[in-house]
């Protein structure tokens, strides 16, 4: 038996052949070679922790190539992945560490003080991470030496309903849910968009992208290494470094955000992107108007495709054919989408309803969470997304909006339940609803609209406060005191009333 998704991915490993270059003063680089070398280092490490098949490593540090290694190595060691999103501050961490209770924790060094007394009060290893070969950086104590481990491991067999990883998504009721990703939802993802995508050995990825997520950690780099491909491994998006390294690349993968910048850009010229087969955008709607304006600037159109922490990805548009502004493409190969009403009852097309996805793709249920499992997930393996949905007649969907009031902020989702519960705990503070509005950079800027026992009321002082338990995109944008809140009948705040009101507020 293999290890299929391991096995899987370095199907395709060439030796020698270049992985990825880490850009720098002193630029590295890494061949499939290093990849399984590298792994095997790790692998062994997470074991001598204590690490068996089945149990959780959680991670919460800075993208490098080590933290794409240690994905590897977790998954080479039969255990779970888990990571966390950089952002996310102790208060948050905290609830991760208890509800999925990790064999081990690595966090970034400095950060030691910040989770030493959580991880023992919860009962996790911690260890921490930095990276190898940097002389201004302290490696932490899982790199302290990376001589003394050896590059052999014999890689655990897993089957591909086994768990590799569990990636946490904000609820609707301010409680997180960990999405459980087999193996097999893992790699059969992966296969289905490196066909689609037309990806090779040949193609050389920008990876700008963050590596605690679906997109960035999933979609890019597993679809780049099954193809046996390349990466331009950045640390983050900036315009300048994009533009550096876009002559030696062939495609992008990015959010809307990505786009836009490089649109206000006068050095992004059709010149500048010749050398690119391809520009994809997900994780948050990308607007018409800024598919038009790539396509008149470029030459080429943004390939817009639909995905979800719980499945991946389950629609795009096609990489020959008809790349339509405003929707998100067809069902890929061997996934289902349907619409349907709130019974779970197919709608004729172009209806508005809740779209329905499955297929091997998607997930396996919520940790710790069956009651949550059963409302989402039907018996037949239907989906119920949240989204709110048309579909063509030719099977195009459009995404028309959010049935969970959920917000998409730089490509990040925000659930307001999470961020009201936050703000009603403060003092002073009688109840509060938060809103996502149009905003030029992110796509989505969060609103909240308060309503205070006492005026006048510290703003300034409730924004402090927040900062200090929600990672930073979550953070209200703007905080507006109403004396009440607009209600229905039924005495349901009404969001979209407050939608519009505030509609224009980063205009």
């Amino acid at each position: 038996m293999t290890n299929h998704l391991y096995d899987g991915l370095l199907a395709n490993a060439s030796g020698e052949r270049l992985f990825a270059t880490i850009p720098g003063a002193k630029p590295r680089y890494y061949s499939y070679q290093h990849v399984s070398d590298v792994s095997a280092k790790l692998a062994n490490q997470l074991v001598a922790l204590g690490v068996r098949p089945g149990d959780r490593v959680a991670a919460q540090i800075p993208k490098s190539i080590e933290a794409l290694m240690l994905y590897l190595a977790t998954v080479r060691a039969g255990a779970v992945f888990l990571p966390l999103n950089t952002a996310y501050t102790a208060h948050e961490v905290s609830y991760f560490v208890e509800d999925a209770t990790p064999r081990v924790f690595i966090c970034d060094p400095k950060d030691t003080a910040a989770y030493s007394d959580m991880a023992a009060r919860l009962g996790s290893r911690l260890e921490t991470m930095g990276v190898w070969q940097s002389p201004d950086e302290d490696a932490g104590s899982f790199l302290a030496d990376p001589d003394g481990w050896s590059n052999e491991f014999e890689t655990v067999p897993r089957g591909q309903d086994d768990l590799a990883a569990i990636l946490y998504t904000s609820g609707t009721t301010g409680r997180s849910k960990g999405a459980m990703l087999t193996h097999g939802n893992l790699l059969s993802n992966a296969r289905t968009l490196v066909e689609l995508w037309q990806f090779t050995q040949d193609d050389v990825l920008l990876h700008a992208l963050p590596v605690f997520h679906t997109h960035g950690l999933f979609v890019a780099t597993n679809v780049l290494t099954l193809a046996g491909g390349s990466l331009i491994f950045l640390p983050g998006f900036s315009n300048d470094t994009i533009l550096e390294h876009m002559p030696k690349s062939t495609c992008l993968m990015g959010v809307p955000t990505f786009y836009t910048r490089l649109l206000d850009d006068e050095r992004f010229t059709r010149e500048a992107a010749k050398d690119m087969r391809l520009f994809i955008s997900g994780s948050a709607p990308l607007l018409a108007e800024t598919h038009a304006a790539f396509e008149r600037r470029t030459g080429q159109r943004i390939l817009e495709r639909y995905g979800m922490t719980e499945t991946n990805m389950n629609t795009s548009n096609p990489y020959d054919g008809d790349r339509r502004a405003g929707t998100v493409g067809p069902a890929l190969p061997g996934v289902d989408v349907r619409i349907c009403d709130d019974n779970g009852e197919e709608l004729k097309r172009g209806d508005v309803g809740m779209l329905e996805v499955r297929g091997p793709n998607v997930f396996n249920g919520y940790w710790n969470m069956p009651e949550k499992t059963a409302e989402e997930l039907r018996p037949d393996g239907w989906f119920i997304t949240g989204d709110l949905a048309t579909m063509a007649e030719d099977g195009y969907v459009t995404i028309v909006g959010r049935g969970n009031d959920l917000i998409i902020s730089g490509g990040y989702n925000i659930y307001p339940k999470e961020v009201e519960l936050v703000i009603d705990e403060q003092l002073g503070v009688r109840e509060s609803s938060v809103i996502g509005v149009p905003h030029p950079d992110f796509g989505e800027g969060v609103v909240a609209v308060i309503v205070v026992d006492t005026q006048p009321f510290d703003v300034e002082l409730l924004q402090r406060s927040l900062g200090e338990k929600l990672a930073r995109f979550k953070q209200p944008k703007r905080i507006v005191i109403l004396d009440e809140l607009p209600r229905n009948t039924m005495g349901k705040v009404q969001k979209n009333v407050l939608r519009e009101s505030y509609k224009d507020s980063f205009a």
